[in-house]
């Protein structure tokens, strides 16, 4: 009888904390936005030259995060919120141009994503089977992704840009719904509300541009 008790303790106290990572995460989410759309704004008349400087300065934060989660926690979050700011900033000269010249493809991919990362993430916090193997397969099409999208850089592929987005969203379905399954399971030192955020967040950026670039390809 006292063990059943005992159990059923430890799973509430497990469902509590799962609530509480999720809350906490999701929070961080929203700031980790806010301050994007901070750095979007201060952006909004910077060169295109210079967007690879704020790019670089947010990666920097971002691994400045993984290195302060144990040592300087009180640092993660602050880290956390220039790496929104800083990646706003970066993308700002993107948005001010579809903002000009299609309006309707910011609010078509606005809407895309928030269905997008909604869908996939219900998915991925619902269901029982473990992800973590599409994850593998997702980061490994991740960096070939990277590659091809240097190589369209300096060749035109006709119907490349609309192929390269299709697969890029098909990567992150994959990324987002280990995301949000890693915040049911949160059961190791690697699962911090801040670092998960900054991850959910990623997925969600990404998701955007990809939905930008096929709206706004016209």
């Amino acid at each position: 009888m006292s063990n059943a008790m005992s159990y059923a303790s430890d799973g509430a106290m497990s469902r509590v904390q799962t609530r509480t990572l999720f809350s906490q995460t999701m929070w961080y989410v929203a700031a980790t936005a806010g301050t994007f759309t901070l750095g979007a704004y201060l952006g909004r008349n910077m060169s295109y030259s210079l967007i690879w400087v704020w790019f670089l300065a947010a990666l920097a934060c971002l691994f400045g995060m993984r290195a302060t989660v144990r040592q300087a926690p009180t640092l993660t979050v602050p880290l956390l919120l220039g790496f929104g700011l800083l990646m706003g900033i970066a993308t700002a000269p993107t948005l001010v141009y579809y903002a000009s010249t299609d309006p309707a493809a910011l609010w078509r991919a606005g809407g895309a994503t928030a269905l997008f990362i909604m869908g996939f993430g219900t998915v991925g916090y619902t269901t029982r089977k473990d992800l973590s193997f599409i994850a593998r397969a997702c980061f490994i099409g991740l960096l070939g992704l990277i590659v091809a999208g240097i190589v369209l850089i300096f060749i035109h592929i006709p119907g490349a840009d609309i192929l390269y987005s299709v697969i890029g969203l098909a990567i992150f379905a994959g990324l987002t719904a280990f995301d949000f399954q890693r915040l049911r399971r949160g059961n190791n030192a690697t699962d911090n509300p801040a670092l998960m955020a900054a991850s959910i967040f990623l997925d969600a950026l990404n998701v955007f541009l990809f939905f930008l670039r096929i709206f706004g390809r016209n």
